[in-house]
């Protein structure tokens, strides 16, 4: 059985954001803007999340466009420790992750590592608004998990 066809086993939700990291938030908009606009913009800057085991903060400037259903997310990194960071300093810019919205983040942390993913990037906001970054030897993307109320989207990434 394929990796994906595991993942869609489990049940997870459909993908509701594809995350995209940038070096240059205007020049991605103004590539992005015909097709996923028009983009909403904010400060995306997270303060104490659990990076590789660290307490780490790091700035952020995200834009959001859309396709039907879907977000599409570009994020710039502007300093800090994060996964942007790293993506970006390993040479790296594009696709970054796609997002899951759930009800549970932790749960289903402990039901996706039997299947190699491990969280690297992780913040508990409250007690009904959690994000989780999982990582996997042999898939090229991210899984962002996010627990957060449905009035609340938007207001964290």
């Amino acid at each position: 059985m394929s990796e994906d066809q595991r993942l869609q086993k489990l049940g997870l939700p459909p993908i509701d954001q594809i995350g995209f990291v940038v070096r240059d938030m205007d020049a991605w908009v103004e590539r992005f803007d015909p097709v996923f606009g028009p983009f909403s913009f904010m400060d995306g800057s997270v303060k104490g999340a659990q990076f590789r085991g660290k307490s780490e903060d790091v700035q952020l400037r995200l834009g959001f466009g859309r396709s039907g259903d879907v977000e599409i997310e570009l994020i710039e990194w502007q300093g800090g420790v994060s996964p942007h960071s790293e993506f970006i300093q390993s040479g790296r810019e594009g696709m970054h992750h796609l997002r899951f919205r759930v009800e549970d983040t932790d749960g289903w942390i402990e039901q996706l590592a039997p299947l190699g993913y491990t969280p690297y990037w992780y913040k508990r906001w409250s007690a009904d608004t959690i994000f989780a970054y999982l990582e996997h030897p042999d898939f090229p993307l991210y899984l962002e998990l996010l627990q957060m109320p449905q009035e609340g989207a938007g207001a964290a990434q």
